[in-house]
């Protein structure tokens, strides 16, 4: 059959099942995805890298596999996108940064690997902001990419390459990171969907630089996780990429995610707009309140009820600057010279704290993460805001609510506390502001409740609309 413009925005999992049915094979999707991407990426800027000859030798090899009968893989033939800083074995992994400019990795990520023994092809990488430090996605290896929605405006850091990818149809499913909100934000920027898994569940090994790693304390901030438009093809990925790796000694064994299982009825959920010292604008606080109405009528219980989290935040910052950026400007040395002064200025290396100060802050961590845990004792899911404001402007370093400004970084303070405690959450669409920005509901689930999270996520997406094609 010919490949429809349509297929372009169909579920991954539909797509996965017309190549196994050989309805169309995996060659001429795959070609089609990359004469896409060819065609859109022009004016965005989301694919860096394009893999078109290993993607085209791959993509006959799962043809062959299936005219042979064979052992059909979950996404046999699929092709997918990976974001840049993410290493894949032959293929350019720069992190956005010059003195990396022209780094191919020797292997996969493990989550990589897995998507690929899967039968999942690789047809390009997404861009990234340099370091993956940024709202704002650029970098001086590549450029800016803009938001699909409006290219004035950023798609959100630092997966946004990924996210504006997915929003335009170029790729179908794809692989980002998140450790102040990196994929999550990118989703409500961009208006798909995105994971942050429990920390621990995915092996994050194979994101960092080469030789670099980030120490517990920080790695336990941060996550590998599937990106796509649809809620099914997130738990579809996950289900793929998680468990145990040598090279991640803190990732555990866990259960398939079976939302469908999940009994919504006996859900409770506490929903809220505003923490922290920067406010949510009105028309993010209109369509959070309006995603908890909607699911009320699905016969979830939803009731207004602020979580404890403001500790979150200001634990986030005390992990995030505990060692002064001694480390980071250790492992980089003169190479941090290549990079912009925005990301200089952010890791100007100050006086790091003492060990005994570091161990305080562990212990008051651990002891917030306590009290949230029995908050949620109540109530096992969190709905709330992603970020302050629907997507800025490219540059801007500060955000306007209601007349005052504030500084963007701050403004990602409904993310920040699920990397603190290291919760699973995923991001729907749920609504437009009056610029007809996509604004997004987070849902935020108990350590290893996964599958519960997706289960309120795709019941949010059938009831919100979910997924819309943005005006290219």
């Amino acid at each position: 059959m010919p490949f429809s413009d349509d297929l372009f925005f169909a579920p991954a999992h539909r797509l996965a099942a017309m190549i196994r049915a050989r309805d169309v094979s995996s060659v001429e999707m795959v070609d089609a995805f990359i004469e896409r991407i060819e065609s859109v990426n022009h004016g965005l800027n989301a694919v860096v890298t394009l893999v078109e000859e290993r993607a085209t030798r791959e993509a006959e090899d799962s043809d062959r596999r299936l005219a042979g009968k064979g052992e059909v893989r979950p996404l046999e033939g699929l092709p997918i996108t990976i974001k840049d800083s993410i290493i894949t074995e032959g293929v350019r992994s720069t992190w956005g940064m010059k003195m990396f400019e022209h780094h191919v990795a020797k292997q996969d990520a493990p989550t990589v690997a897995r998507l690929r023994a899967a039968g999942a092809i690789i047809i390009g990488k997404t861009n990234t902001p340099e370091m993956t430090m940024d709202y704002d996605c650029d970098n001086p290896v590549f450029g800016r990419t803009n938001n699909p929605w409006n290219r004035e405006r950023v798609p959100g850091g630092s997966s946004g390459g990924e996210a504006a990818a997915l929003a335009t149809g170029m790729s179908p499913l794809g692989m980002g990171s998140d450790y102040r909100g990196s994929i999550r934000v990118p989703a409500h920027f961009c208006g798909v969907v995105g994971l942050k898994p429990t920390w621990g569940t995915i092996p994050g090994s194979g994101h960092m630089a080469p030789s670099v790693a980030a120490p517990p304390p920080l790695a336990q901030m941060a996550t590998i996780g599937p990106m796509a438009r649809y809620v099914d093809d997130l738990t579809l990925a996950y289900n793929i990429v998680k468990g145990p790796h040598p090279s991640a000694p803190y990732t555990v064994p866990t259960a398939d995610a079976h939302p469908e299982k999940v009994d919504l009825k006996k859900i409770r959920c506490a929903i809220f707009t505003d923490a922290c010292d920067v406010p949510v604008t009105s028309d993010t606080r209109a369509a959070i309140e309006r995603a908890g109405r909607e699911l009320q009528k699905m016969g979830i219980v939803v009731e207004s009820v602020k979580p404890p989290i403001d500790e979150g935040e200001r634990l986030w910052w005390a992990f995030n600057g505990a060692d002064g950026n001694q480390l980071i400007a250790e492992v980089f040395g003169e190479g941090l010279k290549l990079s912009r002064e925005r990301l200089r200025n952010l890791l100007a290396v100050t006086e790091g704290k003492s060990a005994a100060e570091f161990f305080k802050i562990s212990m008051e961590r651990d002891a917030w993460r306590v009290q949230l845990a029995e908050f949620m004792e109540r109530y096992p899911i969190i709905l709330g805001p992603t970020f302050c404001v629907s997507a800025f402007k490219h540059g801007a370093t500060e955000v306007e609510i209601e007349g005052k400004k504030y500084q963007h970084y701050l403004a990602g303070w409904p993310v920040a506390w699920g990397n603190c405690a290291g919760l699973p959450g995923v991001v729907v669409p749920c609504g437009k502001d009056r610029d007809g920005l996509p604004i997004g509901l987070q849902i935020v689930g108990r350590a290893f409740g996964e599958e519960t999270v997706l289960a309120v996520a795709k019941a949010a997406e059938t009831v919100l609309g979910g997924y819309q094609k943005p005006p290219l």
